[in-house]
């Protein structure tokens, strides 16, 4: 039965689509969907799974209606996500309050080793005392640097601004960066708090230019410290050696127009790469290495003020050079300073290859992994057209008929980071500001804010499924369903008491209806019915093997493992 099972499960959820047992009645004449479907679609995808009670919340405003205000996040007040993100310590601070706040465990090690030397003791020689404040530090540090990816995970659970979470997520993704490799512990609160959320759904320019100015990416792709190399002057040294040049009657003065240049470094180009190949135009976006050379060039300079004390960004005239440039065909006149990245910001944002690119990565998060060229094409144009606006974008990609088609009905395979947040919304979960809920998204596969290289996390079904993975998710399911996750707890699940009074037969028709929208393959129902662990069934003892259930929470934790939660 294990074998049978994960392997329906592999099927189900790299396949283009399910099976359903739809019924025909109020097809809306635009799309080819229910009206019930339709509301299904939108809170599967704009949202990070509906909660009890959303369809019927969605269906008394409109579909359209109700995308339109999760369009316009400031006019929905936020309080619960509010309230709790409020507790939290690193969400309401900034990054130099917090480091003012605790020292780093290094800090107070190097202050113990100066106090030693000081009286001339062994450098090792810390009293109990100072043991204790070491230790306390390092939990600290630890129990913050927990939070700031929980702080993402009760947003998600949440919030009522869910669109803007959504998109949150898409462009954390999309500019990827890598906790561990921060210029401070807490330079990613401020990344996803002042750089991301708030221009999520602004323009694309805009997005772009805060983030190429944060230190969380300043630092991780290495643009800190580029700067002008022995072959170009910088700023001040352009100026000289320009006025040098003009003086035709003094040839001596001519002759030294080339000032000598010792440079302590150089430029370095992780940053101008990934801004053309990742973040703008796309790896076939049009763009040479000579390119990258030039835009490297541009945006030396670029650098952060005091990068371990929180500081943000600052242009450095001395490391920047300000020779002649040529980006993409546009020339970039010497003697200018950090006009020059400005400009080549400038020029690969509004460059119709990104307006594709952009328009192609957001049809295939909202619509499927492969989606229709027509619909790419026509958002990229209002993309173009509207200088760059994401929210404008967004409504043209989610108010599609290829949104609401049958194609896409149910294409898109969750994420564990998906997963995890959409079954806690499903049981109408209290948000878990603790570190495990955040851990379980980990051993699904995607630690937060934990993806190494800079191209995020694929948003493609067929790259998070194996067998394993399926294994993992199938134990996540009914390991919940025991009471095993973070502040759920079927006990307390509202439809619960009732469906307990119910045979068998009912309990599957009523948590198919609750948790799978009403809709699942004769396969799936029949796993539902027999309520047998196709993990353990038929196989030897496992280490850490998920529990086993009977009755109701059987079933419940047999439908979370389902390919029909599996898909949004």
């Amino acid at each position: 039965m294990a074998s049978r099972f994960v392997a329906l499960s592999v099927i189900t959820l790299v396949a283009v689509g399910c099976t359903h047992a739809t019924p025909q009645s109020s097809v809306t004449p635009a799309h080819d969907l229910t009206r019930d479907q339709e509301i299904r679609q939108a809170l599967n995808r704009l949202t990070f799974g509906p909660r009890p009670g959303d369809d019927t919340r969605v269906a008394s405003v409109g579909v359209e209606k109700w995308i339109d205000m999760q369009l316009d996040p400031p006019s929905i007040p936020d309080t619960l996500a509010e309230r709790v993100l409020a507790t939290m310590e690193t969400q309401r601070k900034q990054p130099f309050e917090l480091i003012a706040d605790h020292p780093d465990p290094q800090e107070l090690q190097t202050r113990f080793n100066q106090i030693s030397a000081a009286k001339g003791e062994k450098l090792v020689a810390f009293t109990a005392a100072d043991s204790v404040l070491l230790r306390r530090a390092q939990q600290t540090t630890q129990q913050l640097t927990s939070q700031i990816q929980s702080a993402t995970l009760v947003r998600a659970v949440a919030s009522e601004r869910q669109l803007q979470e959504v998109m949150t997520e898409f462009w954390e993704n999309h500019f990827s960066v890598y906790l561990p490799k921060s210029p401070n512990r807490y330079s990613m609160v401020a990344y996803d708090r002042d750089v991301i959320r708030p221009l999520a759904l602004g323009k694309f320019r805009t997005l772009l230019g805060a983030v190429a100015k944060s230190p969380q990416m300043l630092w991780y792709l290495d643009n800190y410290q580029s700067g002008v190399d022995s072959l170009h002057p910088n700023v001040d040294e352009q100026r000289i050696e320009a006025r040098r040049q003009t003086m035709a009657d003094d040839p001596l003065v001519q002759m030294l127009a080339t000032l000598p240049r010792r440079r302590p470094r150089g430029v370095n180009e992780n940053y101008a790469r990934e801004l053309m190949e990742l973040h703008t135009l796309g790896v076939d976006g049009g763009y040479t290495q000579k390119d990258v050379q030039e835009v490297a060039r541009a945006l030396t300079g670029w650098t952060i003020e005091a990068p371990q004390l929180g500081g943000g960004f600052v242009f450095r005239p001395e490391l920047h050079d300000a020779g002649e440039k040529v980006v993409l065909g546009h020339a970039l006149a010497a003697g200018r300073g950090v006009a020059d990245g400005e400009e080549v910001l400038d020029i690969v944002a509004r460059a119709p290859a990104t307006a594709h690119f952009i328009a192609l990565k957001l049809a295939r998060h909202f619509v499927s992994d492969d989606p229709p060229s027509a619909l790419v094409d026509r958002c990229a144009g209002l993309f173009s057209k509207t200088d760059g606006d994401i929210r404008q974008t967004l409504r043209c990609v989610v108010t599609s008929p290829e949104f609401f088609s049958r194609a896409a009905y149910r294409a898109k395979v969750k994420s564990p980071f998906e997963l995890v947040a959409s079954s806690m919304r499903a049981f109408g979960a209290p948000p878990d500001t603790s570190p495990r809920a955040a851990q379980m998204v980990a051993q699904l596969g995607q630690p937060i804010y934990g993806h190494l290289t800079p191209e995020g996390w694929p948003d493609r079904g067929d790259a998070w499924m194996n067998s394993g993975a399926i294994l993992n998710r199938i134990n996540f399911g009914l390991r919940l369903a025991a009471g095993q996750i973070p502040s759920v707890r079927l006990a307390t699940w509202t439809p619960g008491a009732r469906l307990r009074q119910l045979p068998v037969a009912g309990q599957v028709d009523g948590v198919v209806h609750e948790l799978l929208g009403g809709e699942v393959s004769p396969e799936t129902r029949s796993i539902l019915l027999s309520g047998e662990n196709p993990v353990l069934s038929g196989t030897p003892p496992m280490k850490n093997a998920p529990p086993q259930l009977t009755g109701l929470a059987s079933i419940v934790g047999l439908a979370l493992g389902s390919p029909e939660f599996q898909r949004r």
